[in-house]
């Protein structure tokens, strides 16, 4: 007598040995690679640039012709734009001063916080020295000190320096917040360079100097890139910093048009044509060096 298997349930062969059911998230993952969802971003990029659109408007138009109707109506009627407002803005001494005061400011402390902090992650990721671990951790941790702690301690020091108002101090300042993460994201993109490339050219006679300057900083060029993107946008944006340390004479774009909202209130055919110009530099650095800028920070970021 034969023992007979029970006959196995209809599809049950078919759905064992058939492919996977594809999860909800892999279905959400194809649909974002398609063209509705590509439509759907171009959307959200239109509407997040439409600000950008209408104060570039704004700032070519007559301030009689902004107080009568929308910045959109120029679009249709090209007889509102002008270039007054831009001839006006820059006959102004004080703001093309502070336009260099911006320049003289931004361009030192983006070298500064670059020099120094890719000398320093070297030395942390590259070289050995007791308490290395350690000292890495206290500049990680200065990571999380926000700048308004250091307002006031920093300003009486400053001020006993004889450096306070002046531009060197805005940079000093502007440096020594930025270092921290300078550290940290060029140490963690070092330290992914091959210890055997490093002691070949050891072996080869280079010293610590050459081998940085020949060897790691040309490997290291996106994540310097990433980094002084970064540290130029923070300064050339920066308000609080500026308001604070800088004087009269020293003073950046940024607090030029902040007085000038303070002053004279609605004061559109200065401020429309400087906050644009303002604007539009760190805009074309980054889109100059948006390449150099994800893959430096893709490869900061992990180690």
């Amino acid at each position: 007598m034969t023992a007979q298997l029970p006959e196995p349930k209809q599809g049950a062969g078919a759905e064992a040995g058939g492919p996977p059911q594809p999860s909800l998230a892999s279905r959400l993952a194809s649909l974002a690679g398609g063209g509705a969802m590509r439509v759907v971003l171009i959307v959200i990029a239109l509407v997040w640039l439409m600000p950008t659109a209408g104060l570039l408007a704004s700032s070519f138009r007559d301030p009689r012709d902004i107080a009568a109707s929308g910045w959109w109506e120029a679009l249709t009627d090209p007889g509102q734009w002008t270039t007054a407002n831009y001839e006006e803005l820059l006959e102004s001494d004080t703001f093309t001063n502070s336009v260099w005061n911006t320049i003289a400011i931004t361009v030192p402390a983006t070298v500064l916080v670059v020099v120094v902090g890719a000398l320093a992650a070297y030395a942390f990721a590259c070289l050995e020295f007791p308490g290395r671990d350690w000292w890495f951790l206290v500049v990680v941790g200065l990571l999380v000190v926000p700048v308004q702690v250091a307002l006031i301690p920093v300003s009486k020091l400053f001020n006993n320096l004889g450096i306070f108002g002046s531009i060197i101090g805005v940079v000093l300042f502007h440096a020594a917040f930025g270092l921290p993460f300078a550290v940290f994201l060029l140490r963690n993109f070092f330290a992914e360079i091959p210890r055997e490339l490093l002691e070949a050219a050891r072996l080869d006679g280079a010293g610590e100097v050459r081998l940085f300057a020949r060897v790691v900083l040309p490997l290291g060029g996106p994540a310097i890139a990433a980094l002084s993107i970064f540290q130029f946008m923070w300064v050339w944006n920066d308000l609080l910093v500026a308001l604070i340390f800088a004087d009269a004479d020293s003073q950046p774009m940024t607090v030029a048009l902040q007085q000038q909202t303070r002053q004279f209130g609605s004061n559109i055919e200065v401020l429309g044509p400087g906050a644009f110009l303002t604007m539009v530099i760190p805009l074309a650095v980054f889109f100059a060096f948006q390449r150099q800028f994800v893959s430096g920070v893709m490869a900061g970021a992990v180690k």
